[in-house]
């Protein structure tokens, strides 16, 4: 399941430090959380959303209203609070993990439908909404070469560029050992 957290964020004076925070503590923080698989965070390149996305990979809901989630990830936000605003947050179903998103890619977002990502010939994901906020209900992912030209993509496609490498939770990089053929 993916786990989407957006904001705004309304103190330009303290708005480094916050970013800072978040990118730097909170998200080694949140993926560190039993449940959590994947975390990147993102920063909108045009209006019409909230500015900042943080995209996780999660087991389910069980992860968010966990002990663990709320004394490692949840919360910590009081200092900052007074200066988020547009925040929402939702638990789409669709996607087991989300697609890292690297330094020449940028993630492209619709939550009108898929047809303007067609009609551009990339490939999507859907996802449907199924806990917190459940809106907007359905959303439409892809993944966009930094090189190509947004002024031409249509309004109704949100693109964000990545502030972060996707963190991965460190129980999900344990490689395992390969099997040995046994002799017979």
């Amino acid at each position: 399941m993916i786990y989407t957290v957006e904001c705004s964020f309304a103190d330009p004076r303290s708005e480094a430090e916050w970013n800072d925070f978040y990118s730097l503590d909170k998200l080694p923080a949140l993926v560190s959380v039993s449940g959590f698989h994947t975390s990147q965070r993102f920063k909108a390149l045009r209006e019409g959303c909230p500015v900042y996305l943080a995209m996780h990979s999660v087991d389910g809901l069980d992860v968010l209203t966990s002990e663990e989630y709320r004394q490692k990830g949840g919360g910590n936000f009081a200092r900052w609070q007074p200066h988020i605003t547009d925040w929402h947050r939702n638990l789409y179903a669709g996607l087991d993990r989300a697609s890292s998103i690297g330094p020449d890619e940028i993630l492209a977002m619709s939550e009108k439908g898929p047809e303007s990502l067609i009609r551009l010939g990339l490939a999507f994901n859907e996802l449907h909404a199924v806990a917190l906020e459940k809106f907007p209900e359905y959303r439409w992912l892809a993944k966009l070469k930094r090189s190509q030209t947004f002024e031409a993509l249509p309004t109704d496609i949100h693109l964000y560029e990545p502030m972060t490498a996707q963190l991965v939770n460190s129980k999900d990089t344990v490689s395992r050992k390969p099997r040995q053929a046994s002799d017979a």
